[in-house]
């Protein structure tokens, strides 16, 4: 553990900013891909912070702190999203295995970041969080399963129909 953990550890403010400033951009992107609104993203970043703060003793070391917190950053901005109520598509109408595994992206056509971004944002709350989960923040369809107390099935499901919205808005916006 690096001096500045243990002095954040120790109550120390100035060692919380240097923490801050490291990761502070880092985190606030995670939050706005799941909230899906910046003022809202820069609420849940300080809530998360001060959580992290608050709870830094009960960092052990067995990640990193990035991870660590990271994973604080996910937790309070789907308690966020939760709290505007996230609608998940019922997944026993539309079995898992009927769904086309495709990239979300793989058309002939060449989209730039901005559209691609813009296309994430009017994805539906549920829809978006769970792409977002996957295939920017890297968890696997069982640890979002347990972050959304959903099942791995819907996870899959919630993350195919993202992928054939996205691939909707993208090839509307052509």
């Amino acid at each position: 553990m690096t001096a500045t953990l243990e002095r954040c550890k120790e109550g120390d403010r100035k060692a919380q900013y240097e923490i801050y400033q490291q990761y502070s951009k880092a985190m606030y992107n995670v939050a706005v891909r799941i909230v899906n609104n910046l003022e809202e993203a820069e609420d849940v970043l300080q809530e998360a912070f001060l959580n992290a703060f608050r709870n830094i003793h009960q960092f052990s070391g067995t990640s990193t702190f990035g991870a660590w917190l990271k994973r604080i950053v996910v937790n309070h901005s789907i308690n966020y999203v939760n709290k505007r109520r996230i609608d998940f598509v019922d997944t026993e109408s539309h079995p898992i295995d009927q769904i086309k595994e495709e990239d979300p992206l793989d058309n002939e056509a060449i989209f730039n970041i901005d559209k691609i971004r813009e296309a994430i944002q009017l994805l539906p709350d549920g829809y978006r969080v769970v792409f977002s989960l996957y295939l920017l923040e890297g968890y696997d369809h069982n640890e979002i399963s347990e972050i959304l107390n959903i099942s791995v099935s819907a996870s899959k499901s919630q993350y195919s129909r993202a992928k054939k919205k996205l691939r909707d808005i993208l090839n509307a916006s052509i």
